[in-house]
C-alpha cells in the first residue's frame, strides 16, 4: 500500500513539472481604436504579424513603433516578447504581451510552456496561441 502511494506521489510530482501556464489580465474598454505596438526585433517577425492580425480582427487599427519607442507615444501601447525552443520540433515556449494605457500597465497575457517537458500540448501553432491570448487580453471589440 505504501509503495503504491509513493509511486502515485512520484507520478504526480513528475506531471506537475510538465505544466503549461497561461495567465491573462484583460484590459478595460478603450476609447481609442488604435493600438501602437513597439517592435521587438529579437522576436520572430511572425509574432508581430500574428499579433497585428488578431488585433485587426477585433476591430483595432495597429500602428507599429520602432524598437525602443516610448510608451507615451500613443494612448494605448503594447510590448511583447517570445521565445522558441526545439524539442522534436520548434515550438513557442514563452510569450508575453503587455498593454499600457497612458504609459501605465492596463493588461497582460503570459503563456509559459518552458516547463512543458513531456506535455505535447506545447506544440500548438504559435499564431493560434497568439490569437487566443489577444482574444482574452482584449475581450471586447474595438470601441465597444
Amino acid at each position: 500500500m505504501l509503495s503504491k502511494l509513493a509511486c502515485t506521489a512520484v507520478a504526480l510530482l513528475a506531471l506537475s513539472g510538465c505544466a503549461i501556464r497561461q495567465n491573462v489580465k484583460p484590459v478595460e474598454r478603450f476609447d481609442s481604436k488604435v493600438v501602437c505596438i513597439v517592435d521587438n526585433s529579437s522576436v520572430r517577425a511572425s509574432f508581430m504579424d500574428a499579433y497585428e492580425r488578431a488585433l485587426t480582427n477585433k476591430g483595432y487599427a495597429v500602428k507599429k513603433l520602432a524598437s525602443g519607442s516610448s510608451l507615451v507615444e500613443c494612448p494605448v501601447t503594447s510590448t511583447y516578447t517570445a521565445t522558441w525552443r526545439w524539442d522534436l520540433a520548434m515550438y513557442m515556449a514563452y510569450a508575453e504581451i503587455v498593454v499600457y494605457k497612458n504609459a501605465k500597465p492596463a493588461g497582460k497575457a503570459t503563456y509559459d510552456a518552458t516547463r512543458g517537458g513531456g506535455n505535447m500540448g506545447k506544440f500548438i501553432a504559435a499564431e493560434k496561441k497568439i490569437t487566443e491570448l489577444v482574444d482574452q487580453l482584449f475581450p471586447n471589440l474595438a470601441g465597444s
